[in-house]
């Protein structure tokens, strides 16, 4: 392994204000009574510096809904290089001794990597992949009851007649000089079908209950982009599986005459960062049109608006949308324009650095950044472009288990990095 150093200078503080006694002339607290510890300020100043918005006409729905103030981490962080030498590589997931799972996107394969950046031979058996443009095999997780089963879970783009789109596999691992997966199962398929090789999502959060969360996109095109708030497609959406592929009894639309079964929310883009927070709530980033990512924690049921209201504009600059906000459709939490492209994404909780606590961490692709939002009450306070220096689109974030962050870039010659403290 080599080591980069970097010192990220300067610091930004928590939020809040002092806390008061609920009567400020009342007497002053006896031994043994208790106050709640008093609120760091809340961050101030100017945005990260992103250039003039795409769209200035757009203006907020509420105050700090973009451009939050830009803050500076004060811990110094090491940047480590673990392993390089992968094609376009896309996700990391852990194994429970500490190993790696590795996709690579426009080749199909999946390597194991160990903590010290020795690469295995790729595992036979997955499925082909149709690894055009944004195709190919994308996110991959460790089954919830892997130590009994050997489960590990995968996206990718499906070749099929008529088209493509997106798939969720399962298969048993089996180790050793060339592992490979045995007894490989699609649990779910998007539908419909269409030939396009952009916009099909592809992030998998398990939750605590056993739920699987698998994030899609509408496949850009205007035959897709027109399907996002129809629940009769799966394009654009949220959907929540059982890890065989089954249908949760409590999704929104069971019920619902000739919805797909499977989906928890629609009105979304295309969704390639998501994760859980600390209390075991979806949050995701959804990458925007020129202007107009947005960060959104996608509810039961709940429209999020694309293509009909949001905050960008075709490349072309030609309009998208009339209006930033229509009736029963949701405002994201945060937007950016200009965009981050965002990809992968995890909300830190681990104790390696302490300021970090409950923040959301994101690749940014074209920002070449990794982007840390300080969030107070499920709003942002503050932003930070973090390894700028690389200059590398970062494609995956995903906490260790030892607290450390792991990152990928999305290049040719792909590298697996560590953030520690310095």
């Amino acid at each position: 392994m080599r080591t980069l150093s970097m010192t990220i200078l300067l610091a930004a503080l928590l939020a809040g204000c002092p806390s008061k006694r609920p009567n400020p002339d009342g007497p002053l607290p006896t031994p043994g009574d208790t106050e709640p510890p008093p609120e760091e300020p809340l961050p101030s100043g100017p945005p990260v510096p992103t250039g003039p918005a795409n769209v200035p006409e757009f203006q907020p729905a509420f105050p700090g809904q973009t451009r939050a103030p830009a803050i500076q981490t004060k811990t110094a962080v090491q940047v480590t290089e673990i392993a390089s030498g992968f094609r376009n590589p896309w996700a990391i997931a852990f194994l429970p001794d500490q190993r790696m799972l590795v996709t690579e996107k426009p080749t199909g394969s999946l390597y194991i990597v160990t903590p010290q950046g020795a690469k295995s031979p790729a595992v036979a058996g997955l499925p082909p992949v149709d690894g055009r443009g944004q195709g190919g095999l994308l996110d991959v997780e460790v089954g919830p009851d892997y130590a009994q089963r050997g489960l590990i879970y995968w996206t990718y783009y499906e070749p099929r007649s008529g088209g493509n789109g997106l798939a969720v596999a399962r298969a048993k691992l089996v180790e050793g000089a060339q592992p490979r997966v045995e007894g490989v199962q699609v649990i779910f398929r998007m539908m419909p079908t269409l030939e396009s090789t952009l916009h099909a999502g592809g992030r998998l959060v398990f939750t605590p209950d056993g739920k699987l969360f698998v994030t899609l996109g509408e496949r850009s095109i205007l035959a897709g982009r027109v399907q996002a708030r129809d629940v009769r497609s799966h394009f654009g959406k949220v959907v929540r599986i059982n890890p065989d592929g089954s249908v949760p009894l409590d999704n929104p639309y069971v019920n619902t005459e000739g919805a797909k079964r499977e989906i928890w929310s629609v009105g979304h883009r295309n969704i390639l960062s998501a994760a859980l927070d600390r209390q075991q709530r979806l949050w995701i980033v959804e990458m925007g049109p020129r202007g107009g990512d947005e960060l959104n924690r996608p509810e039961a049921g709940k429209d999020y608006g694309w293509p009909t209201i949001g905050y960008g504009e075709e490349y072309s600059g030609a309009p998208i949308h009339e209006s930033t906000q229509g009736p029963g459709m949701e405002q994201p939490v945060y937007y950016w324009d200009p965009v981050i492209s965002p990809s992968g994404m995890t909300i830190y909780t681990g104790e390696l650095f302490p300021e970090w606590r409950d923040n959301v961490f994101i690749g940014g692709l074209s920002s070449q950044a990794l982007v840390r939002l300080m969030m107070r009450n499920d709003r942002v306070v503050g932003e930070e472009r973090l390894l700028t220096g690389l200059n590398a689109r970062i494609r995956e974030v995903v906490q260790g288990p030892e607290g450390a962050l792991y990152l990928l870039t999305d290049e040719t010659n792909g590298k697996l990095l560590k953030l520690t403290p310095r």
